[in-house]
């Protein structure tokens, strides 16, 4: 009885269109109450489960460093670098797109932050230059994607904290994964800036590119600090997220001079707010976690799938994981399912024998494709509001993107787990 008044309100609280998080403390609570269980178990759960997560220090840091370099205009002169230096090529600003992302994603690590600020003078300047409206908004919602694979990664610093792998090691994890995606991508932009003939800016004077690399090298660095600082042993991926925010505010403050007091304290309140939703999130998902333990409902999904043999079948396993996930994405928030629906796979996974640092990519990767598939797509909806493209077109012209790329890209890294793996075992992991 209680677990069906659990799962009903849930349900109805989704259909409803009410924010995840407070449909999963309402459903927890009717749980309890039910159950004749203490409702002050619900404020110990959650505070018990946040304190000893320490992991979790990074995702506000990360959020953090994010507004920064957009509201200071850092990602402005890492985008101008990018363009100059693909000039000379027809769609030059599809593949300045593409490359942005990547370099962004080495300092960030969210999809939704890169599509509402880098993505913000990406479809400006393709669309002032004469590109098309839906190709600007796929090729910026498309690219995005990467962000949350290449490390950092808010979505691996939660799949850590849930899976009890290595945050070290899946965010080396996911850095060639993020370039196969990258190049699926360029490919694909290449073919259609040939097809129509999308316009060639031309070459950039030596001494142009030479003045706005030197203005771009600050942001480029970011990546690069954190990254050999990381695997050099000199501070934990918590600690890289402090040391990002910490340089992108000098930066802004002494280099670039676009952060002020007044700007700073905006970008601070923006932030908490963004926090405020990740937090409650995963507060919720701490009840959720407890609900499901109690029902042992991971123990029976497990013994469901060991009886249809699929626990014996790792490949057809991440298949039907795969699939799960597309089909999520298409209707609720990728947090949901990093929270709820992978705590739930991880027995089955563990007994089929499947790497937990090959999973997390493998599900960070078809997550992040969920924000780009509709009906659900917050990155269509995104970047349709920002260029006043229908959003129906934004979907048409994505797809061009979601099949011959990002699944393409999928496929590679659920099948190639060497793929995956390379970089972690270079360094000491022997999973």
């Amino acid at each position: 009885m209680a677990l069906t008044m659990f799962l009903i309100i849930f349900a109805t609280s989704f259909a409803l269109g009410y924010p995840i998080a407070f449909g999963m403390l309402a459903a927890g609570i009717v749980y309890l109450m039910v159950k004749g269980l203490s409702l002050a178990n619900v404020l110990d759960m959650m505070v018990i489960g946040l304190s000893n997560q320490t992991v979790l220090i990074a995702v506000p840091l990360f959020i953090l460093a994010a507004n920064i370099m957009n509201d200071a205009e850092i990602t402005d002169k890492l985008f101008d670098f990018v363009r100059k230096a693909f000039g000379r090529l027809r769609g030059s600003l599809g593949y300045a797109n593409v490359v942005a992302s990547v370099i962004f994603a080495g300092m960030t690590g969210s999809q939704l932050a890169d599509v509402a600020g880098l993505g913000k003078i990406e479809i400006k300047a393709m669309m002032d230059a004469g590109y098309d409206g839906p190709f600007s908004c796929a090729v910026t919602a498309a690219s995005a994607t990467i962000g949350p694979i290449i490390p950092p990664s808010i979505p691996m610093v939660l799949y850590s904290m849930i899976s009890g792998a290595s945050l070290g090691y899946l965010f080396l994890a996911g850095f060639i994964p993020g370039l196969v995606l990258a190049g699926f991508e360029m490919v694909l932009v290449y073919i259609l800036s040939r097809v129509r003939n999308y316009p060639v800016e031309g070459k950039v004077p030596l001494s142009q590119l030479t003045k706005s690399f030197v203005a771009a090298l600050p942001a480029m660095l970011a990546p690069v600090i954190l990254l050999l600082g990381m695997y050099g042993g000199a501070f934990t991926p918590t600690e890289a997220a402090a040391i990002v925010v910490a340089y992108a505010t000098v930066t802004s403050i002494f280099i670039y001079r676009t952060l002020g007091w007044k700007k700073f304290y905006r970008i601070l309140i923006k932030t908490a707010e963004d926090i405020g939703y990740v937090s409650i999130m995963v507060a919720a998902a701490q009840l959720v976690s407890y609900v499901v333990t109690r029902e042992r409902l991971a123990i029976k999904l497990t013994e469901s799938l060991v009886g249809m043999g699929l626990a014996s079948k790792p490949l057809l396993l991440l298949a039907v994981i795969n699939v799960l996930y597309f089909i999520l994405g298409m209707f609720i928030d990728a947090s949901v399912t990093i929270l709820v629906v992978i705590p739930l796979l991880l027995p089955v996974v563990k007994a089929a024998g499947i790497d937990l640092v090959h999973f997390g990519v493998v599900s960070v990767f078809n997550i992040m494709i969920g924000l780009d598939t509709p009906p659900y797509a917050q990155t269509a909806f995104i970047t349709s509001a920002m260029s006043n493209t229908p959003v129906k077109d934004v979907f048409k012209e994505m797809l061009k993107f979601w099949i011959p790329a990002e699944v393409l890209a999928l496929i590679a890294v659920t099948y190639l787990p060497d793929l995956v793996l390379f970089l972690p075992r270079l360094f000491g992991y022997k999973g």
